[in-house]
């Protein structure tokens, strides 16, 4: 009987899934003719779904994507008939103490925010206003939980979880318990991790992050839309895994939080949406046109059709009260931000859905409850204004 590499014996002998082959294909864009296949539990073998594509029974051939709007029932990108608007949860800005944070989260689905957001980060060093302070936000995945309890329809997810900070097929599992609470909320958004400190002092490999990374979104991606896979790689290992009970159908929408080449590679044939930060677009929906139009590159290279897969950019946004959002350190080079009236923040923020972009999330400065709440007349005239 086969076993696993700590001798432990595996239940059935099946095919195993290569590291070697997924990432020949994925680099390569081919999408059929592969001589592997995922095996689900014993006796249940997985197979190619109406749509899918050939020995890849887990991902949707170009041609039939997931439905726009994170899980409609149609089959192709409709029109736009309104940006969405997000905001993103404080994070190291000051220590923020769960109620408040439940009551901003509250808020913000009053007001009329479509998604809620949280960066997953461990700490941070060299931060604070004399660049001198060590800080840390709450763990995102247990904060995640306790939003999805506290809210009834707004959506929520991480911008974005890092794969390295769980084993895969962890995350897998926490993203469909978090998606059970929120009644299927959560839109799971993942990345490689940047920021070293928190890898080191959390210990965490920090070398060949994409690589890692390719082979934990490999496990994560199949165990929520498949729900089973046994899989043995240069990094991880998920031998005759499932998940149980398994993830939503379909599991829930995935998006992926990069602008490098290898990482929209290695994901855009299978994610449903794609997100940068602020300071990767300047701020600005000019920026924005330009990652945009690479997204689009990227897509057409692989074979998939760009429209069938959704935008989002981070925007700061400084209201009167504001002083300077202090964060992380991801670019210590901040580009101004978003300000004005509400009539003219709304007109700024809809220049980006002019510029190809389905949602933003909002970073306030600063970010309070009573800063959520003055957004509403914002939020009010772009949904407006974007389904009229």
């Amino acid at each position: 009987m086969p076993t696993t590499g700590t001798g432990l014996p595996l239940r059935e002998p099946r095919t195993v899934v290569k590291r070697e082959r997924i990432l020949a294909d994925c680099a390569a864009g081919h999408t059929d003719g592969v001589a592997w296949t995922l095996r689900g539990p014993p006796g249940r073998p997985i197979r190619p779904k109406s749509g899918s594509v050939v020995g890849y029974p887990h991902i949707r051939s170009p041609s039939t994507p997931r439905a726009f709007g994170y899980g409609s029932s149609v089959a192709q990108r409709p029109l736009r008939t309104r940006l969405r608007l997000g905001v993103q949860l404080p994070e190291v800005e000051y220590l923020i103490r769960w109620p408040e944070l439940a009551a901003m989260a509250r808020r913000a689905e009053d007001v009329g925010f479509d998604s809620l957001w949280i960066g997953d980060h461990l700490l941070y060093r060299g931060v604070g206003p004399g660049g001198d302070e060590t800080r840390g936000p709450w763990e995102a995945w247990t904060t995640l939980a306790g939003l999805a309890a506290v809210t009834k329809r707004i959506r929520l997810g991480p911008l974005v979880a890092a794969t390295a900070f769980h084993a895969p097929p962890m995350l897998a599992k926490m993203a469909a318990t978090v998606d059970e609470i929120s009644g299927g909320r959560l839109v799971l958004g993942l990345g490689a991790g940047w920021n070293e400190t928190e890898f080191r002092a959390f210990g965490f490999p920090f070398d060949q992050r994409v690589a890692r990374f390719e082979e934990a979104f490999t496990i994560i991606r199949t165990l929520l839309r498949e729900g089973a896979i046994d899989f043995d790689g240069q990094f991880y290992q998920a031998r005759d895994c499932e998940l149980a009970p398994p993830a939503r159908p379909g599991g829930p929408p995935l998006l992926i939080g990069s602008n490098g080449p290898r990482m929209l590679r290695a994901t855009l044939p299978h994610v449903d949406a794609w997100n940068t930060w602020y300071s990767d677009t300047r701020n600005s929906p000019d920026g924005a046109r330009r990652l945009n139009e690479m997204v689009d590159a990227a897509a057409a290279e692989i074979g998939r059709d760009p429209a069938t897969v959704e935008r989002s950019t981070a925007v700061l946004v400084r209201l009167a009260e504001g002083t300077g959002r202090l964060q992380g350190g991801y670019a210590s080079d901040a580009p101004s931000p978003l300000a004005g009236t509400a009539d003219e923040l709304a007109a700024a923020l809809l220049a980006y859905a002019d510029a190809g972009f389905d949602e933003l999330q909002l970073v306030l400065d600063p970010i309070t409850e009573a800063s959520i709440a003055e957004l509403a007349p914002v939020v009010e005239r772009v949904h407006a204004a974007a389904s009229g």
